[in-house]
């Protein structure tokens, strides 16, 4: 079998440059793969340290344009026509643009999922202990750690539907549901265990809620859950925030 090269398609992704239907394709690359994961990770990184040190070139250049542009004026003649006087401005004025745009540069909603979105990952610790014992949960559990999401989904709404007050399950299966892509269903997932307001698994609900708001373009929505997870001291405040500067 043909080893697939992914090394132009993680560019297209975290460039942001994929159709949907590359990019569906993609993503479920990416649930079985945890190298491939790893990779896409590395790349988003390397490309950040990448833009920086661009900054930091540029920042020389124009201390570098303006001692030029310092010495030139010391040796110009009186009559020098004035467009070739501000020629080295102009460059440089140029160059200084482009460092002011790369730190405000605003980010579209498929750029923020791929650069702060990351699976949900679950602890042993992180089990009620009335779900501990259930079948149903266990083989959801068992799904949603090999990435089936659609199976464990089933099992943890089977949890739900004897147990109505298991938040654990409840958040489960809408994180399931959003790796489907059924950002409805997740909804009304994570506002229950948000609604709940008795559980240690809201600060998880509100943040998938928020990604849910960005999946689906409701811009409004999304800021203004991001705006209620900056209240508190959520583990995502940051990233909150952060998104907060970026989104469109």
């Amino acid at each position: 079998m043909k080893t697939i090269d992914f090394s132009y398609f993680i560019e297209r992704f975290n460039a942001g440059e994929m159709d949907d239907a590359e990019k569906q394709w993609f993503l479920k690359e990416l649930e079985g793969n945890e190298k491939l994961r790893r990779e896409v990770e590395l790349r988003k990184k390397t490309d950040s340290f990448l833009r920086e040190r661009e900054i930091f070139i540029l920042k020389d250049k124009l201390a570098s344009i303006e001692k030029s542009r310092e010495e030139v004026r010391a040796k110009q003649e009186s009559g020098r026509p004035a467009k070739m006087k501000y020629a080295a401005l102009i460059i440089m004025l140029a160059i200084a643009g482009g460092i002011a745009l790369i730190p405000g540069k605003k980010l579209s909603n498929v750029e923020i999922m791929n650069r702060y979105y990351s699976a949900y990952e679950t602890t042993a610790s992180s089990r009620s202990f009335t779900s501990e014992a259930d079948p149903d949960y266990l083989l959801g559990m068992d799904y949603y750690k090999i990435h089936d999401y659609r199976r464990a989904a089933v099992y943890f709404s089977k949890v739900n539907e004897n147990n109505p007050k298991d938040m654990e399950s409840t958040l489960l299966q809408g994180v399931s549901n959003f790796e489907i892509s059924n950002y409805p269903e997740s909804k009304r997932l994570f506002t229950r265990v948000i609604d709940d307001n008795n559980n240690l698994f809201i600060e998880d609900a509100q943040w998938f809620l928020a990604l849910c708001y960005i999946r689906t373009d409701e811009e409004i929505k999304a800021v203004e859950q991001l705006k209620e997870i900056m209240k508190s001291n959520s583990v995502y405040k940051k990233d909150a925030q952060k998104i907060l500067r970026k989104i469109k």
